[in-house]
């Protein structure tokens, strides 16, 4: 493994705290528990010719028989007609196993363990090596030219699933079915020239790089080695060496787990030209091309053209892109420890995983519009299965991963988000604890608590605030059995609107400028008890959108507003001073303050403004052009810039 600035902590060391986020985790768990076994299998089954269906039941030791009827089965990209068909089990193994691996619930792990026994019977079924929900004769035809939608994507996810089984639920189980896969892979591809396998990956192959570097990295074998050069998309790594923009009009989640199996190739193999790649294509995917308020650089699962966006608030942002762009900028983060991969990693977070997912339902958006008229499509528990399905249930399985991250001296903390670690320090076990103010400081993401309500009737408390505060504030509870001395570092995000405070024991031991998108640093003894007090200000931004900078999408901190309007509206004011344009609404809601809820202020049939990751069934718009205090209108290319 490669050495690297920041290392991520083993699974199960930090826990969400009680709240939104948690409640939302445990919702996304309980829909995962929810899909049957038989189900999930049943194409699997079918595959390996141990399904029937009898509406009499009865089954024989070989054979799964099914009695419920097709009502009650998996459809949409899950049916058995369709050519994608498993790609969800993938998807659902990962998400098990990150779910057993933070909360060590047996009965999660249980369901998992099952289901890969399962696939073991249905691989001895095929032969001992081929494993898939559809048959061998998939690979053969897109080796002769003829289309199939995406079978080395689908295979991508199965194996992708059974390597986080083996890695976070320790099976070893699943590590035999990828081995015996690999095996099946490496006699396929033997045959093939190099312009042939070309040919191959120039289809979506998803990450099958990745998996092949994951099981590289296990198992040192020269096959598996072999596998990852053979899956090497070099015609479109090359192109990305050269300074070539290879992205702009293409399927930005054909690439992303490409460049995320680099990645992994650069880790395992320590070969300079896999980490080349990845920085190539970030800066050809990001840096160089822009993204919306949101964080996205992709519309209706293409890119967009670099610096040029306002053509293109059609579709929206895909939620696979989002979150293996997140995953990208994770890795980057490890690789480097610069803060601005945690920035954009936040702004995807809040804005793309949650704004995807329905709060009550817990139901996936494929597609997040921005433009004037949006409005998000939920997809059904068992009727669409959806790609971004799947990542649904891998994103809303992860939010604890990227909040602290182990240094060579010492720990980061990356992401603000309400936790607990427990970790060992020279031998001395601590535990860290992030709590949020939500009266003091505000709360995104808020719901009803005790402490809120204990706040509005007891009279022997700090005042409230007369206003919303302007303000994000955390307390960090350091405990240990004995004192330790380590070095703490503290991401100050991009959404900075002022100078942060930070105290610990109610002392300010920091001196001199504080910025936006740096980590700051403490180092010192740290004895149990300790408490450091951070406040982060916040302010209303305008941010314009790339190639249209008289149009903008209005932030509250990192949280992007959606404005709860059917068509486009031309606003009037200063974008240098926002709360010309937006005035606070609706600021406090009985025990909590409601961030990110804003009116509109002179202009006619005024409208509000709410956070983008509340929307559920509402029409929407995001980007609004802004006209210039006194100006005649943006007919006159008079619109504020």
């Amino acid at each position: 493994m490669r050495k690297t600035a920041m290392k991520e902590l083993s699974s199960g060391r930090v826990r969400l705290a009680p709240g939104p986020l948690q409640a939302r985790l445990e919702l996304n768990k309980r829909y995962v528990m929810s899909l049957t076994n038989e189900n999930l299998l049943r194409n699997f089954y079918l595959e390996a010719g141990l399904w029937s269906y009898s509406g009499n039941g009865g089954t024989t030791s070989a054979t799964t028989t099914s009695t419920d009827g097709p009502e009650h089965w998996h459809w949409g990209w899950e049916s058995p007609t369709c050519e994608l068909r498993g790609h969800i089990m993938g998807h659902w193994l990962s998400a098990a196993a990150t779910i057993y691996g933070q909360t060590q619930d047996g009965l999660v792990k249980a369901k998992a363990d099952y289901i890969v026994a399962e696939l073991a019977r249905c691989q001895e079924a095929n032969g001992g090596e081929w494993l898939a929900a559809f048959p061998e004769s998939y690979m053969h035809r897109i080796a002769r030219g003829k289309y199939v939608w995406a079978p080395h994507y689908t295979i991508h996810k199965l194996l992708m699933g059974l390597y986080d089984m083996y890695r976070l639920a320790g099976s070893a189980a699943a590590l035999e079915l990828m081995t015996n896969m690999a095996a099946w892979f490496y006699r396929w591809t033997d045959g093939f020239t190099r312009e042939e396998m070309d040919d191959l990956l120039d289809l979506e192959t998803g990450g099958m790089l990745e998996t092949w570097a994951d099981l590289y990295g296990v198992t040192g074998s020269g096959a598996h080695l072999e596998l990852v050069r053979r899956y090497d998309r070099r015609r479109f790594f090359d192109a990305l060496l050269e300074g070539r923009d290879v992205l702009t009009n293409k399927h930005a989640n054909t690439q992303i787990p490409e460049i995320l199996g680099a990645a992994r190739a650069w880790e395992v193999t320590g070969e300079e030209r896999y980490r080349r790649i990845v920085e190539a294509f970030w800066r050809c995917a990001v840096s160089e091309r822009g993204y919306t308020a949101t964080g996205a650089g992709d519309n209706g699962e293409l890119w967009m053209p670099q610096g040029e966006m306002a053509a293109r608030l059609g579709a929206g942002q895909e939620h696979c892109c989002n979150y293996n762009m997140m995953r990208l900028a994770q890795v980057l983060l490890r690789w480097t420890g610069d803060p601005a991969y945690a920035d954009y990693w936040e702004r995807r977070f809040v804005n793309g995983v949650l704004a995807h997912q329905h709060g009550e339902t817990g139901m996936i958006s494929y597609f997040i519009g921005l433009g004037a008229g949006s409005r998000k499509t939920w997809g059904t528990p068992t009727g669409h299965f959806w790609c971004c399905h799947g990542t649904l249930m891998q994103a809303n399985a992860s939010y604890e991963g990227q909040i602290f991250m182990e240094e060579e001296d010492g720990l980061a903390v990356c992401q603000w988000l309400p936790s607990k670690l427990e970790y060992e320090i020279g031998g001395t076990a601590i535990r860290l604890r992030i709590e949020q103010d939500g009266q003091h400081g505000l709360e995104p993401l808020s719901s009803w608590s005790v402490t809120g309500m204990t706040a509005i009737t007891r009279a022997d408390l700090p005042p409230i605030p007369v206003h919303r505060p302007d303000r994000f504030m955390y307390r960090l509870t350091f405990e240990a059995e004995r004192a330790v001395t380590f070095k703490l570092r503290m991401r100050l995000p991009w959404w900075l609107s002022g100078e942060p405070v930070i105290t610990v024991n109610g002392e300010a031991p920091l001196q001199g400028e504080l910025k936006p998108s740096t980590f700051v640093e403490l180092e010192r003894e740290w004895k149990s008890g300790d408490t450091i007090t951070v406040e982060l200000p916040k302010g209303l931004k305008a941010e314009a959108l790339p190639g249209e900078p008289g149009t903008v999408a209005f932030l509250d901190g990192p949280i992007v507003l959606a404005g709860l309007t059917a068509e486009e509206r031309i606003l009037t004011g200063n974008l240098e001073q926002p709360e010309t344009l937006l005035a606070a609404d609706r600021e406090r809601n009985h025990g909590w303050w409601s961030p990110g809820y804003y009116r509109t202020v002179g202009i006619d049939r005024g409208f509000r403004f709410v956070p983008l990751y509340e929307i559920k069934d509402e029409i929407y718009s995001v980007y609004f052009p802004v006209r210039a205090h006194g100006a005649a209108g943006r007919e006159n290319g008079e619109v504020s810039k």
